[in-house]
């Protein structure tokens, strides 16, 4: 291990600790092996969206599709192609004042 170490104190239910011991045992390991590479597994995951939540989101999505379109699809092309055409051409038409 490359890594300076740190002694810190945590406390948790015995059937946790006990499956800690019983996998690093499994796993010929140490106990702060187990725990080093499940909080590197758990952080991993720590930053992508729950089942709950992207299912929520999916259900959200589903919601906005099944409305009726408010704009014909050519009055979209146009506007898209005018926004194009404005961010070529260096930005807005007018500029908003300096503060």
């Amino acid at each position: 291990m490359d890594m300076a170490s740190e002694k810190v104190t945590f406390t948790l239910d015995s059937d946790t600790v006990r499956r800690i011991a019983q996998t690093a045992a499994r796993l010929g390991t140490s106990k702060s092996g187990v725990v080093r590479e499940a909080i590197m597994e758990y952080a991993a995951k720590a930053g992508r969206l729950s089942e709950a939540e992207r299912l929520r989101r999916l259900a959200v999505l589903d919601e906005l599709l099944a409305r009726p379109a408010t704009r014909s699809a050519k009055a979209v092309d146009r506007e898209i192609a005018e926004l194009r055409a404005t961010r070529r051409a260096g930005g807005r038409a007018t500029r908003s004042p300096r503060k």
